[in-house]
């Protein structure tokens, strides 16, 4: 008795399938996403530890084969080397932070103090761009002598939503903190959930199947692990880089813009762009000279970045073509926002290993299959 998979009409009939299934999933694209948002809200913190356990799974093991190496391989050593790693990466986001909020503080507070000599350059700068003539010069002149009361009317007739907000940021931080501590248990029972995968992977599926599965994922891990090691190397130089300039200019608040520009940098294709706006009006109130200076050396840095700093560092590693990443990152960022656009690069190294390892060698295959036995018949 033939297999099923044998009939002449069973290919068409799983694309049919496929087929209706995707018009299905495009009609009901607003219930799927409802139903997939709840579900995984639902494991929220489960997932955040998860992720948080990735990425600091290579520091830890750094510290392990690295700091702790001449200790006798055993439970203490790994448990040393996930403190370590945890405590690091603690220390560089209270730095981040710390970095971060003072100088947030200080515009913000200098921006208040200043408002009306910050406006009066808004409207010198104005007057003199092609704008003036499509600028109602009395109007904004009344908006930014009233923006400082129309800001305290919005914080008191929306004091109950700032506090939802707050209240909100309040549940955010709790459930980070649940997740570090997800992500600490994952890490400490790491062998053990591994051997679990593997036992169970083992139970139900084909060893040759189980063993293509995990090449998969470690191939998928390789490239993770690759851009986001490279990429927060490159964004380092890059901010470390802005900072010097900004130094040797003279300019304000070095320190946020220049981790804005770092920050930013890793998002792919407009992350520099969007780097480059933020510090821009940040600068220009205060000095827009100062301020046509940083883009000018933002345009620069980019190119230098772009044609000199990433081929150094990824150094065709990923192996990805520009319009492949500028796609994924179009549409990933459409669907999922920032975070999708700072995956796009990982996802396209992906999608271009499946489709080059998987996808074209089992379709010529099946080409060459088919055309043998049509000569044969």
């Amino acid at each position: 008795m033939n297999k099923l998979s044998e009939k002449k009409w069973y290919n068409g009939a799983v694309v049919a399938c496929i087929g209706v299934a995707f018009f299905m999933l495009l009609a009901n694209l607003k219930s799927v996403s409802s139903a997939v948002g709840f579900f995984l809200g639902s494991f929220k913190s489960i997932f955040l530890g998860m992720i948080f356990a990735y990425v600091l799974n290579p520091l830890a093991r750094f510290f392990y084969h690295k700091l702790f190496a001449k200790m006798k391989v055993g439970d203490t050593r790994w448990y040393l080397s996930v403190t370590l790693g945890i405590l690091t990466a603690l220390l560089a986001v209270i730095l981040l932070i710390g970095t971060l909020i003072p100088q947030l503080v200080q515009s913000i507070a200098l921006f208040s103090e200043n408002y009306d000599s910050y406006a009066k350059t808004l409207m010198e700068l104005l007057e003199k761009s092609p704008l003036r003539s499509v600028i109602d010069a009395e109007k904004l002149q009344s908006l930014s002598e009233n923006a400082l009361t129309s800001i305290s009317n919005f914080v008191r007739d929306n004091a109950g939503k700032i506090l939802t907000a707050a209240a909100d940021s309040g549940k955010g931080i709790i459930s980070t903190v649940i997740s570090l501590i997800v992500a600490v248990y994952l890490l400490i029972d790491k062998k053990r959930v591994m051997a679990g995968m593997w036992r169970f992977g083992r139970a139900v599926l084909p060893l040759k199947t189980l063993t293509s599965i995990m090449d998969f994922c470690l191939r998928c891990d390789s490239i993770l692990m690759n851009y986001l090691g490279q990429s927060l190397m490159e964004s380092l130089i890059v901010g470390a880089i802005n900072a010097i300039f900004m130094l040797a200019c003279g300019m304000q608040y070095v320190g946020l813009v220049s981790v804005i520009v770092a920050v930013t940098n890793l998002i792919p294709n407009f992350g520099p762009i969007i780097g480059a706006v933020i510090g821009g009006f940040i600068l220009v109130l205060v000095n827009p000279l100062h301020a046509l200076m940083f883009v000018v050396f933002c345009i620069v840095l980019q190119f230098v970045d772009g044609y000199i700093l990433k081929p150094k560092l990824f150094s065709g590693s990923l192996g990805v073509s520009g319009l492949l990443i500028l796609i994924a990152g179009i549409v990933l960022g459409n669907l999922f926002g920032v975070l999708g656009m700072l995956l796009s690069i990982p996802a396209a190294a992906i999608l271009s290993f499946i489709y080059h390892d998987y996808f074209l060698p089992n379709a010529e295959k099946r080409r060459r299959e088919e055309e043998k036995q049509g000569t044969q018949s």
